[in-house]
């Protein structure tokens, strides 16, 4: 190689000597699209020309095996990239099968030739061969980091040949004026563009090697440089100095020579010296080749720390391959802790745990179609022997194949946990207080496996002392002749284990599950049946299905009897219930508020409220849906209704009725619209119980009637001026 980083053979057609051919129209164009558009990231070409010499690497080993081809002298099958930052100049060399003059014709100068494509197409009952290509469209990337590509390669066919193009829409090709000096394989040298640089940088090409081609099945190596220090050989002149002095002391006794050897070896000199050697790089074998019976969990968990950056060990992990027309292998791990970010839709750059890799070569990690984002938090890998690509290797096809991956993958996490959950209670605990919502989203995605998330979810009850509940736990423990499963949905255990409407079902002891996630009534409604039994929500209104003969008889008795309270409570509350019924779920508690059948509940209003982007347009058709439950056992309610029939317009009782709503509201989760008018009713309670005059309460709400009416005389007067204002001005 010459200073001026060209070749002999290069020179030669740089003059005029070597054969000009044309590339076909299709690469023409193709060379403009890859260059402009098609790569996100032109660091990518190490990986095109790194798997391209794997692949070539692997059809001279399938030939040697098969009888075909002979290895020769060249037994060492291997890849090796150098640098010469000098003549910028970067070499991919592989010791593969090469390439006869009219391969390099047909392979580089036609769209989507490739040698080994036509290999396959040979042998295809032969899975050995199943290979990418030995120069697909990925070649070409080259070009977004070199003004010039050279090809060296010679096959044991043909005698060595040199392929340059300048993606000019031309290519030369001239035989090797410096004979066979590969003795057999490819060599890629790239003329790199003034602003690419860093590729010649070991650093540089180090990363980008370990990223994409660190399991890739033959041995990588780099030129690289280390610096070591060696000692400075002395001059004679030193040396004869030296015996002069040691013929001095002669007569010294031991210890102090011994003594001056040492300082002599103190004040012996060294400098730093660059070394250049062939570096392995992957020398870390892919974990998921190997067979899970050889594998130890220390070897499972070094791993998943080494290759996902983790410092804690996984919850659990599997270890599988699909065989047939869907061929893969995959190791798949469960972390520890759960990565938020996830849920960020806002932020795009957030990768999936899981990487991708086709026939070991690194393809992607952001690829939403390999797995659903409810199990984003998965990680492992996936390396594909059969799915096909198109255009190149970043950008992958929406195939039948790439689904039924996706299936696969998603049977076997959902088997994973469930085993999780069988087999470690304590662990599982663990792994739903992380991942508990991803489930739950699952529930509402995918509705495939619906049934399957819904055996893995699990929840605090009424009768669980702390301890939590699969629907399956609730269905093996109900109660004779139960044919429902309850649950109320809240801010907090706390919160819902609190509810006046638990208390005929603690009282008969029935188990009500508590949903205190957000995302609860979401997916709740898309599952409207477990094992055959209805799911019900006691915050809503619908007869519970509790009650004996005696007490329905009794219920209906006092609806007749506390017909005029109800329709008392209608009147004065029409703005805020629907109706007013007698409740079947109530034993201490005065009144309950509950949600119509197909209305908001307390949780899901406080949820649509709390929402930035709500600006209270719910309230307005959300309000009118509620229910009172009133309780005709409660001395407060009796009172109220002999009051009611006694004088319909009794002030007190119209006071009591409105706190018995707000109460309700409160203590049924529900938030009031007026929190004055509500203080200035208990502040009129609170008198009367104190036998305080209410005059000056009396007194004052004409008072603030007519300041409310003054005001807005002046804001209709202020409309009034401005509007006459505008028109004068016109």
């Amino acid at each position: 190689m010459s200073t001026s980083g060209y070749s002999l053979a290069e020179k030669r057609i740089l003059e005029g000597q070597g054969e000009k051919h044309q590339f076909q129209a299709e690469v023409s164009r193709l060379l403009h699209m890859i260059i402009n558009s098609l790569y996100s990231r032109r660091d990518i070409f190490l990986r095109e020309l790194v798997s391209n010499a794997s692949d070539a690497l692997d059809k001279i080993r399938y030939l040697s095996l098969t009888g075909q081809a002979d290895l020769g002298d060249n037994q060492e099958l291997r890849i090796q990239i150098k640098a010469d930052p000098d003549a910028k100049l970067l070499h991919i060399i592989d010791s593969g099968v090469g390439m006869t003059k009219q391969e390099l014709i047909t392979n580089l100068g036609t769209i989507a030739k490739s040698g080994t494509s036509e290999f396959i197409n040979k042998l295809s009952e032969t899975k050995d061969v199943n290979l990418i290509g030995q120069f697909g469209v990925g070649f070409y990337s080259a070009f977004l980091v070199a003004d010039r590509v050279t090809v060296t390669s010679k096959s044991n066919d043909d005698v060595q040949w040199v392929w340059s193009s300048e993606a000019d829409g031309n290519f030369s090709l001239t035989e090797d004026p410096n004979g066979n000096t590969l003795g057999r394989g490819t060599q890629v040298t790239l003329h790199l563009r003034d602003d690419a640089p860093e590729f010649l940088q070991q650093d540089t090409l180090s990363s980008l090697i370990d990223t994409h081609s660190a399991f890739i099945n033959y041995p990588i190596f780099l030129w690289s440089s280390t610096e070591i220090e060696t000692p400075v050989p002395q001059s004679d002149d030193q040396e004869e100095q030296k015996d002069e002095e040691e013929l001095k002391i002669e007569d010294a006794e031991e210890e102090e020579e011994d003594q001056e050897e040492e300082e002599e070896e103190e004040e012996e000199k060294t400098v730093k010296e660059t070394v250049w050697e062939w570096k392995l790089l992957n020398d870390v074998k892919p974990l998921w080749v190997r067979d899970p019976k050889e594998i130890t969990d220390d070897e499972y968990k070094a791993f998943f720390k080494s290759t996902f950056d983790e410092t804690d060990d996984p919850l659990s992990w599997t270890h599988f391959s699909a065989e047939g027309d869907l061929e893969f292998r995959s190791i798949l791990y469960i972390p520890s802790h759960l990565d938020t970010s996830i849920f960020d839709s806002k932020n795009t750059q957030v990768a999936r745990g899981l990487k991708l890799f086709v026939k070991r070569v690194f393809i992607t990690d952001d690829f939403d179609l390999l797995i659903p984002k409810y199990l984003a938090f998965i990680k492992g890998i996936v390396d594909a022997q059969n799915l096909p690509l198109n255009v190149s290797r970043e950008i992958l096809q929406q195939s039948k194949i790439l689904k039924s991956i996706e299936k696969k993958l998603v049977r076997k996490i959902l088997s994973m946990i469930q085993s999780l959950a069988q087999d470690d209670k304590e662990k599982y605990d663990e792994f739903y207080e992380e991942f508990r919502v991803n489930l739950k989203l699952g529930m509402l995605d995918d509705a495939a496996n619906r049934e399957r998330i819904s055996k893995l979810l699990r929840f605090y009850s009424t009768t669980s002392s702390g301890e939590l509940r699969s629907f399956e736990d609730y269905v093996s423990s109900m109660k004779e002749g139960q044919d429902k499963i309850y649950f109320i949905a809240g801010e907090s255990k706390q919160v819902v284990a609190s509810s006046p409407l638990l208390e005929k079902l603690n009282d008969k002891g029935y188990e009500v599950l508590y949903f205190v996630d957000p995302i609860d009534e979401y997916w709740v409604g898309h599952l409207p049946t477990f094992d055959g039994k209805r799911l019900v929500n006691v915050a809503k209104e619908g007869d519970l299905g509790i009650e004996s003969e005696e007490e329905k008889e009794k219920s209906e008795e006092d609806l007749k009897q506390l017909e005029d309270l109800n329709k008392f409570f209608k009147k004065v509350l029409a703005n805020k219930i629907s109706r007013s019924t007698v409740s079947k779920r109530l034993t201490t508690t005065p009144s309950a508020l509950v949600s119509a059948t197909y209305g908001y509940t307390a949780n899901m209003e406080r949820i649509i409220k709390s929402q930035a982007l709500n600006a209270g347009t719910p309230q307005s058709y959300i309000a009118p849906r509620k229910v009172l439950e009133i309780n005709p056992d409660h001395p407060i309610i009796k009172e109220l209704s002999r009051r009611v029939q006694a004088d319909e317009e009794d002030p007190i009782a119209r006071d009591i009725a409105e706190i018995v709503y707000d109460t309700a509201a409160l203590n049924s989760g529900f938030s009031l619209d007026d929190l004055p008018a509500f203080a200035s009713r208990i502040h009129r309670m609170v008198s009367l119980g104190l036998n305080i005059p209410l005059a000056d309460d009396s007194d004052s709400q004409p008072q603030q009637e007519e300041q409310q009416e003054e005001q807005q005389e002046e804001q209709k007067q202020e409309e009034e001026d401005h509007s006459s204002h505008s028109h004068s001005e016109l």
